[in-house]
């Protein structure tokens, strides 16, 4: 997978454009690890903000869109081709204006990137 493709849904993942996945249930490959707080879909770099509740302490993460797997609506679920370890070592999500900051992005990216989980092109 390319770091470029790191940050886009796949066409299998059922992800659709007009789908609000805001409160969806998000599943790593061991577990539920949150929902999700908010979804960025603009600025070439979609992502969601996932709240993992008490699981970690009421922390939030952020998850490139290349990381999801599925998406549910029924359900209203989310999968992701990571472990609950993995988002829980990934680089810290503090605040929104990271969401603007090409190195934070990158970091992001490069971490979820070199997992060995993440998803094929």
């Amino acid at each position: 997978m390319s770091i470029q493709n790191i940050w886009s849904y796949t066409p299998l993942s059922g992800h659709t454009d007009a789908l609000d996945l805001t409160g969806f249930t998000v599943e790593a490959t061991d577990g539920t690890i949150g929902h999700v707080d908010r979804q960025a879909d603009g600025r070439g770099t979609p992502h969601l903000v996932v709240d993992t509740g008490v699981w970690k302490f009421g922390k939030s993460v952020l998850v490139p869109a290349g990381i999801v797997t599925g998406v549910d609506a029924a359900e209203q679920r989310v999968t992701l081709s990571c472990t609950r370890d993995e988002v829980k070592s990934a680089p810290l999500f503090r605040t929104d204006s990271e969401t603007l900051d090409p190195a934070y992005l990158t970091e992001v990216g490069g971490y979820y990137h070199a997992l060995p989980t993440r998803r094929p092109d």
